[in-house]
C-alpha cells in the first residue's frame, strides 16, 4: 500500500511540526486520536510521541502558546501536558518498556517510533502521524491497524501473550474497547487473556475499577461484562457477579439465570440513562440472591426471599474492595438496590396508600430512578407480561405522584422530632427515643395519624408511656 496522507488541519499541528523542525527532533501524533480519526470520533485528547526528550520537547512548546492554562510534568512516568483553551496534549519520549512479573510499573528505556509502536497495546491505538519535515502527515502504520478498525477487530502489535504478561491490565482493556466500540476480540487475543487471567491480580484495583466503570459507560455494558465473564477475568475482580451464573434445576423447577437476567436488566437501564451509579445499582439490584436462593419443597419453587435487603448489604463491601467512592454514591446504590423490589410488588399485588406514602419517604429524591430500575427489572420472553407489568407499574407511578402531591412527603420526617420525645421524657439519646420514633412514623404512615404536630405529640405521648412503662418491668 502506497503512502497515506492524513491532512490535520488545526494550526497546533503545525505548530508541532515546526518545533520538530527547530528542534531536530522527531515528532508523532498517536494513539487515540489518530483511531479516532479513523472511527469518525471527536477527540480533544492528543498523544505526541517524540524520540529524544519529549519533557524537554513539551517545555518548548508550552512557551510556544501563550494561552495555555495548565502545563505539567510528571517525572515519574517520564510525560508532561500541556492543556490549551481547545487541546489537552500529553508529551513522551518514544520508549521500549517491559515488566516483570512481580512489577505494576514498567522499566523504560528509550527507543524508536517503532519500538514505542510495538509497546502499545493494540494496533488500532499504534497508528501514528508524523510530524517531520520529511514525510509531513504520513501515516506510519506497521500493524495494519486501519485495516483492524474496518474488520472491528482488537489484535496486539507483540504476540498477545507478552502485551498481556507484560502490562495485565490491558486485559481489561482489551475488553473495555470491545465493549465500547463493538469489536470483536481477535480468538489468539482472548484465548491470552485466559491463558493470563490470573495476572490481573498484580494491578490495582483503582486502575481495574476504572476500566469497570468506562464498561459500564458503554452504549451496551453486556458486551464487556460477558466477554470478563468468559475470559476467567470475571471470578477474580468480581466473584459476587460471577456467583450469579448458572440455573439449578430441583424436581423439574428450575430458576432463571441470575447472571444474564441481570446483563439485561443492565443494558435496559442504559437504554434510559447514562448515570453511572445508576447503572451500578442495576449491576446489583440482585447480588443478593446467591445466598438467599432456596427450594421450597411444599410448593416446588425457587425462592430469594430477602434478597434486596441482603444485596444491599453487600453494596459497602464490594465498593470498599473495588475502590469505588465510599460517599452518598455508594449510599443511593445501597438504597436502589434495597427497595428495588418494592415497586414491582406494589404493582403486582396491588396498592394502598401506606404502602405508596412508604415508599415515597423511603426513596426521596431517587424515587424516579427506582421506577427506571424498576421497568428494566422486567425480563421475560413473553411480550405480553412485560407489557402488563409495564402498565400496571405505571398506574403505580401515577397514584404515587397523586399521594405526593396531596401529603407532600418527599425527604418527609415526622413533625415530631428524637429531640422533641428527649426533652418531654426527660431522656438522654437512647434505644426507647428510637423505637418510640419508629412507631410513631409508621402510624402516621398507615394514616392512623394526621400528618401535623398536635395530632403526631399526642400519639408520640401515648406510644412513648407504653414503651417505656415496657422498658421498666
Amino acid at each position: 500500500m502506497g503512502r497515506q496522507i492524513i491532512e490535520l488541519k488545526d494550526p497546533v499541528f503545525l505548530q508541532l511540526h515546526s518545533l520538530a523542525k527547530r528542534m531536530n527532533m522527531e515528532a508523532y501524533v498517536i494513539g487515540g486520536f489518530v483511531r479516532d480519526l479513523f472511527l469518525k470520533r471527536n477527540s480533544k485528547d492528543i498523544d505526541i510521541v517524540v524520540v529524544g526528550d519529549g519533557i524537554e520537547f513539551a517545555q518548548a512548546f508550552a512557551e510556544l502558546v501563550p494561552e495555555k492554562s495548565d502545563f505539567a510534568v510528571f517525572k515519574n512516568f517520564g510525560t508532561a501536558m500541556v492543556r490549551t483553551k481547545d487541546w489537552e496534549i500529553e508529551f513522551v519520549g518514544a520508549r521500549k518498556e517491559s515488566y516483570s512479573r512481580e512489577s505494576r510499573k514498567p522499566a523504560v528505556v528509550p527507543g524508536t517510533i517503532r519500538d514505542d509502536q510495538l509497546r502499545r497495546d493494540f494496533t488500532i491505538n499504534a497508528l501514528a502521524i508524523s510530524l517531520n519535515e520529511s514525510n509531513l502527515f504520513e501515516l506510519v502504520d506497521p500493524f495494519e491497524g486501519v485495516a483492524d478498525i474496518e474488520r472491528k477487530l482488537l489484535r496486539t502489535p507483540l504476540e498477545p501473550e507478552i502485551t498481556f504478561d507484560d502490562d495485565p491490565l490491558r486485559m481489561m482493556r482489551a475488553i473495555r474497547f470491545s465493549s465500547q466500540l463493538k469489536f470483536d476480540i481477535h480468538y489468539n487475543t482472548f484465548e491470552a487473556i485466559k491463558k493470563h487471567a490470573q495476572r490481573i491480580e498484580i494491578v490495582s484495583m483503582e486502575r481495574i475499577s476504572e476500566e469497570l466503570n468506562k464498561i459500564m459507560m458503554s452504549a451496551k455494558p453486556s458486551i464487556g461484562l460477558n466477554a470478563l465473564f468468559e475470559s476467567g477475568l470475571l471470578a477474580i475482580i468480581f466473584p459476587e457477579l460471577q456467583a450469579m451464573y448458572g440455573v439449578e434445576v430441583k424436581k423439574g423447577k428450575a430458576h432463571k439465570d441470575n447472571f444474564y437476567h441481570t446483563l439485561q436488566v443492565l443494558d435496559n437501564v442504559c437504554l434510559e440513562t447514562d448515570n453511572l451509579w445508576l447503572r451500578w445499582a442495576a449491576l446489583l439490584h440482585d447480588i443478593g440472591k446467591p445466598v438467599t436462593k432456596r427450594f421450597v419443597e411444599a410448593e416446588l419453587a425457587w425462592t430469594f426471599h430477602g434478597h434486596e435487603d441482603r444485596g444491599g448489604k453487600m453494596v459497602s463491601k464490594i465498593f470498599r474492595r473495588l475502590k469505588l467512592p465510599l460517599n452518598e454514591k455508594m449510599k443511593y446504590v445501597e438504597k436502589l438496590v434495597s427497595l428495588h423490589h418494592r415497586p414491582k410488588v406494589l404493582a403486582e399485588e396491588g396498592v394502598t396508600d401506606a404502602a405508596i406514602r412508604r415508599i415515597i419517604v423511603d426513596a426521596g429524591d431517587d424515587l424516579e430512578d427506582l421506577f427506571t430500575l424498576c421497568r428494566a427489572d422486567m425480563t421475560s420472553k413473553h411480550q405480553e407480561k412485560i407489557r402488563l407489568f409495564r402498565s400496571n407499574l405505571n398506574k403505580v407511578q401515577e397514584l404515587v405522584k397523586e399521594v405526593e402531591e396531596r401529603d407532600a412527603l418527599r425527604n418527609w420526617q415526622p413533625p415530631v422530632t428524637g429531640e422533641d420525645i428527649m426533652s418531654h421524657f426527660q431522656l438522654k439519646p437512647c434505644r426507647e427515643v428510637g423505637l418510640i420514633k419508629e412507631e410513631l412514623r409508621e402510624a402516621i404512615l398507615d394514616g392512623l395519624v394526621a400528618n401535623e404536630y398536635n395530632a403526631a405529640f399526642s400519639k408520640m405521648l401515648e406510644i412513648g408511656e407504653r414503651i417505656l412503662a415496657n422498658a421498666k418491668k
